[in-house]
């Protein structure tokens, strides 16, 4: 992977950690995961009165993304009301990155060294490491039903966003009406909890707004650098945002133990490392 492709994907890592650290923050993750859709609808909404129309050729993409991505608002929270965060997150995440390279293969024909194989994997491994404590002390399974199914989901709009972004005449411009798109879904997240938005003050609007900002930017940056290295390599370094996350929860929320994530953390180094080599 290029240094210039590398440098993307890991900033889209640390803006993904830091918009999911607000989710396990919030009181009410319907909440906050509406308001980071209509952050997505904001930024796109304007990004895309400035820039080119991509092509009618990405509109069979950005609508089946779309869909996709609804689909995915709907697990996400449903996976959290079942789930902790800690299983849920690690699972979806580690999973993805496998199902995107080998989905690669099938679609579009990549295929990955040795050396990218093994970055993938390490990462995933790592990611997944993160939520064996979690399987040792039982789950439901329902939960980790779900949080499987929303890796295949992520698989899923990584691939359709992937090759939609390299067809189309306007990488920005696909990003931009995408957002606009796939940001309706915060109109139904939102609707679910009319009563607390009225309670709500400014802080926890701009904290909301914010945290769909940066998730608009970190999913964009990735989407970009599939159009400049391979599917399975761009996700699998995008996913270490789950151990940047997992930092970020033993500092900021003190979490513990923290044996199991600095391991983790070391393996998907490892994955990282091999991916920059490959």
């Amino acid at each position: 992977m290029s240094g210039t492709a590398f440098a993307i994907v890991a900033a889209a890592a640390l803006l993904h950690a830091l918009w999911n650290a607000m989710v396990k923050a919030s009181g009410d993750r319907a909440v906050t995961l509406g308001m980071i859709a209509l952050g997505h609808l904001i930024l796109g909404g304007i990004a895309a009165c400035f820039l080119p129309w991509p092509g009618w050729q990405t509109a069979p993409y950005i609508a089946a993304s779309t869909i996709i991505h609804w689909g995915y608002y709907w697990l996400i929270y449903h996976a959290y009301r079942l789930g902790d965060l800690s299983l849920v997150y690690p699972i979806s995440r580690g999973v993805a990155p496998v199902l995107v390279t080998l989905g690669a293969m099938t679609a579009v024909g990549e295929t990955l060294s040795a050396m990218g194989w093994a970055g993938v994997l390490a990462v995933s491994a790592g990611v997944m490491l993160l939520a064996m404590g979690e399987v040792r002390r039982g789950v439901s399974g329902a939960a980790a039903g779900l949080a499987l199914l929303l890796g295949l989901v992520i698989a899923a709009y990584s691939l359709t966003d992937g090759t939609g972004a390299r067809v189309s005449d306007s990488v920005a411009g696909y990003i931009a009406w995408l957002f606009v798109c796939e940001g309706i879904a915060a109109a139904w997240l939102l609707a679910i909890r009319f009563r607390r938005l009225r309670g709500l003050g400014p802080r926890p609007w701009a904290l909301g707004i914010a945290g769909g900002i940066a998730s608009a930017v970190a999913y964009g940056l990735a989407i970009w650098a599939k159009t400049i290295a391979p599917f399975g390599l761009v996700s699998a370094l995008r996913e270490t945002s789950v151990v940047i996350a997992a930092g970020i929860g033993m500092v900021w929320f003190g979490e513990r133990p923290w044996r199991p994530r600095l391991l983790a953390a070391l393996v998907v180094a490892g994955g990282a490392a091999a991916i920059a080599l490959a």
